[in-house]
């Protein structure tokens, strides 16, 4: 068997499959060289404007998804989904996932002693509108530990998965919060290089944020060209 060889795809913000620091790349990344498979109609159509029907109604709070609120800080993402000439993207599913306030995920695989909040689930979705924007409320999430090595925690994120015009034009990606310090010696941000991984960390908004309800984030995602959001290699987290 050949040795592992780090592959990069054709955006160069886009992380490698095999980051050394990243322990689950190891296993993971691909061995060999790559084989294009040309797409066909199933991959390249699909439900576009019917996503309710697909889906369900969008999950745009999960802050009353349950009986009473969650806790922890209550805060507004919003922002635009773009095309790599800047026009807006509509009709776009954004699948919403994350930890809780104490870093905790309803998962069964999440064992670590931090408390579960009965109050919060932790998904959601939404669907852009004409103009290609989308707004969520939910709760800042917390960091983690993740045993990737010695004391290692995850920086507070949200992860993201977009379904386009079909299921193959899929973005899954994280959302990062500014000045956060766990961000500069997280293995999974620090593969996306710089300057492209300043495209996954959120902006504070004041014209987002809400009296007496919640801060507001602001969170752009480019589908591709120059500009585009990179995509995580997110082969261990939940």
């Amino acid at each position: 068997m050949s040795a592992v060889i780090p592959y990069a795809r054709e955006d160069a913000g886009a992380p490698p499959s095999l980051v050394a620091d990243y322990r689950s790349t190891v296993p993971r990344s691909p061995r060999e060289p790559l084989v294009r498979i040309p797409a066909t109609l199933t991959e390249t159509t699909g439900p576009t404007g019917c996503w309710d029907r697909l889906m369900g109604p969008a999950m745009a709070d999960l802050t009353t998804q349950h009986r009473a609120p969650p806790l922890g800080q209550r805060i507004i993402v919003t922002g635009r989904v773009l095309d790599e000439r800047g026009l807006p993207v509509p009709d776009t599913v954004m699948e919403i996932w994350q930890a809780n306030a104490a870093g905790r995920y309803v998962h069964v695989k999440d064992q670590w002693d931090a408390p579960l909040d009965p109050n919060f689930t932790g998904a959601g979705r939404v669907v852009t509108d004409g103009e290609g924007r989308y707004r969520f409320v939910t709760v800042r999430p917390g960091a983690y530990p993740w045993g990737n090595h010695r004391n290692a925690w995850r920086p507070a994120h949200i992860h993201l998965s977009l379904l386009g015009p079909a299921f193959a034009t899929r973005l899954v990606t994280q959302l990062y919060f500014p000045d956060d310090p766990l961000i500069e010696i997280d293995p999974i941000a620090n593969a996306v290089p710089m300057p492209y991984r300043q495209r996954l960390v959120s902006r504070f908004d004041m014209s987002v944020t809400e009296p007496n309800r919640a801060l507001g984030y602001r969170f752009d995602v480019v589908l591709k060209g120059r500009e585009q959001t990179p995509f995580e290699e997110d082969a261990h987290d939940h």
